[in-house]
């Protein structure tokens, strides 16, 4: 075991954390996760996707769901993936516009191939979301020596619109499992540029197949980071989660700790994976996390925690 400096980042203990939304049954391959939530006047809402195991389609809906307390989520909307096409569907990003509109970024894998590209619905209200027409924001390029695009994280800092986004080069077909974080920026949250890497990862750590930016927080002074990441092909789908503090440049993020900050407590026979973790501030201080987490059985569901605010960057211990 190793210590890692948490540098005030809220993160979730793994064992504490209260079930929101079950597995659609307890095989291995099938998920309830890939959380993204919204704390406002008062109410939470929360988007995520449910999958089934491959062959039996995979990725097949994006949801949106409400709640009062956080714990306890009522569906407001769904949006399938026939709507787009697509074979299947990752994690969404619920965002809420400075005029009050409701956007859901929406991640599509293209039929027969490993690409994938980016959504974007906007409605006037959550419910909304499930019959918004939808534009493409991110294509990525689905040509040799292409890329696919997933997982956005979305936020508006000073005016402006940046988004962190999951790529993965097409290069190497047995290789496609590779990812890096990419940066981009947008005036309107619908127009984006390619701004830089943010997150790459380093041979010979326990994340140096890939680094995928789950969350990215505003402690005030900084910008900081969680992610996901993995060693081998053979972690796919099995990530941990890792901490990573502000960069040269706004929008990145360098790597912090020699292993995992958070992981399943007690690894399942299929991984020890906790990812997509989502960290939402709450008005009067703390954190509410939202994440994915491997069960005994190989399944996957979706979990949240309260966590009170950190000021003395504590250290945990790590696989």
């Amino acid at each position: 075991m190793t210590a890692v400096d948490t540098h005030g980042v809220p993160l979730p203990d793994g064992a504490s954390g209260t079930v929101v939304v079950p597995p659609p049954d307890g095989r291995p391959g099938t998920w309830a996760g890939a959380p993204s939530a919204v704390h406002r006047d008062g109410v939470f809402h929360l988007a995520y996707r449910l999958r089934r195991p491959e062959g039996e389609g995979r990725g097949y809906a994006n949801v949106v769901a409400r709640s009062t307390d956080g714990v306890s989520f009522g569906v407001v909307a769904v949006v399938d993936k026939d709507r787009f096409a697509a074979e299947s569907l990752e994690r969404p990003a619920l965002v809420v516009t400075p005029e009050g509109r409701w956007r859901l970024y929406v991640s599509c894998a293209t039929p027969g191939t490993k690409h994938w590209w980016v959504e974007l619905l906007e409605a006037d209200t959550p419910e909304g979301l499930a019959t918004a027409p939808s534009t493409t924001v991110l294509p990525g390029d689905a040509g040799p020596g292409g890329w696919a695009v997933k997982d956005p994280v979305v936020q508006s800092h000073g005016g402006i619109w940046h988004l962190w986004a999951s790529v993965h080069p097409l290069d190497d077909p047995d290789a496609t499992d590779r990812m890096t974080t990419e940066h981009y920026s947008s005036p309107d949250g619908v127009a984006w540029t390619w701004a830089g890497t943010a997150l790459r990862a380093e041979a010979g750590r326990w994340d140096s197949r890939g680094v995928r930016v789950s969350s990215v927080v505003d402690l005030g002074d900084r910008l900081v980071a969680t992610y996901d990441g993995r060693a081998s092909a053979a972690e796919n789908w099995e990530e941990r989660t890792g901490v990573a503090l502000d960069g040269a440049a706004f929008g990145t993020f360098r790597i912090v700790g020699d292993g995992p900050a958070a992981q399943a407590p007690e690894p399942a026979r299929a991984g020890a994976g906790l990812r997509y973790l989502d960290v939402v501030a709450l008005p009067g201080g703390g954190y509410r996390l939202y994440y994915e987490v491997t069960r005994a059985d190989g399944a996957h569901e979706l979990r949240t925690e309260a966590v009170a605010a950190r000021t003395d960057s504590p250290l945990v211990d790590a696989a």
